[in-house]
């Protein structure tokens, strides 16, 4: 009797970042969106830096997220305001990345951030399969997820434990701590790229607030004009006293 081999099953070819697409076309929801982004980026850049001195890791702005396959493929795509996945490289094969498809990565995004721009229903909808709750919590597990209100000055953070999302209570400044960033997250009131509004701000551990590049910039200045200032005073401080040696009869130029 002939036996007849049964056939090889097909091998899926699962999409990549390149064939995926990169827009549904929406456009941002205000036009502090994108200021936001960078006040976020530009401060922790350094922190990211120093936690991958090898720069294996990325940050994400309004760039999608593929949790599922799909069809059509962006059924199954989330895309964050901003995050930040480590340990992994910030180009893929030589290419920007254009999502993160999480069928081809092997990390999970460490930190998303979502900002409010209705009553924050979208932001915490728990509903299994579609809600963005469930997504980042079931799905993408994206290790903290904060939900920003500029409206309400408020950030709510939940952190994945067991699986699930808990949420992190605000500690004596009123910061919420991301403890594998060594960093605190909180609202700072103040003018930013023509704007005076609430901003989502990082703080480091110590409750130092972590600078955006226009800050360090400043900073870097008035440390420069403080240490003119002192040695132009070490100086008339000197011809003072060489003037009054002189007036006793000494030469200052011997001492």
């Amino acid at each position: 009797m002939n036996h007849i081999a049964p056939p090889k099953p097909e091998k899926i070819a699962w999409p990549d970042h390149t064939q995926l697409p990169d827009t549904d076309g929406s456009i941002v929801e205000n036009f502090q969106e994108h200021p936001q982004g960078i006040v976020l980026t530009e401060s922790l850049w350094p922190v990211l830096q120093r936690l991958h001195p090898d720069g294996q890791f990325a940050v994400g702005q309004d760039s999608g997220i593929y949790w599922r396959n799909t069809d059509p493929p962006l059924r199954g795509c989330l895309a964050p305001d901003w995050f930040y996945v480590p340990n992994v490289p910030p180009m893929l094969e030589g290419q920007v990345r254009r999502s993160y498809v999480m069928w081809q990565e092997l990390e999970h995004p460490r930190l998303v951030v979502e900002y409010v721009s209705g009553d924050g229903s979208e932001e915490r909808d728990r509903t299994p399969g579609k809600g963005k709750f469930w997504i980042y919590e079931r799905r993408i597990c994206a290790g903290y997820y904060a939900i920003y209100e500029v409206d309400l000055e408020r950030v709510e953070v939940w952190r994945l434990a067991g699986g699930d999302y808990e949420l992190v209570g605000a500690n004596e400044r009123g910061h919420y701590p991301i403890a594998p960033l060594g960093i605190e997250l909180g609202i700072w009131e103040g003018p930013y790229k023509n704007f005076h509004l609430p901003w989502l701000r990082c703080w480091d551990s110590a409750g130092q607030l972590l600078p955006v590049d226009s800050e360090r910039a400043d900073e870097e200045r008035r440390r420069a004009e403080e240490a003119n200032r002192r040695a132009e005073e070490a100086d008339r401080r000197a011809e003072k006293l060489a003037a009054r040696l002189r007036e006793l009869g000494g030469n200052p130029d011997e001492l």
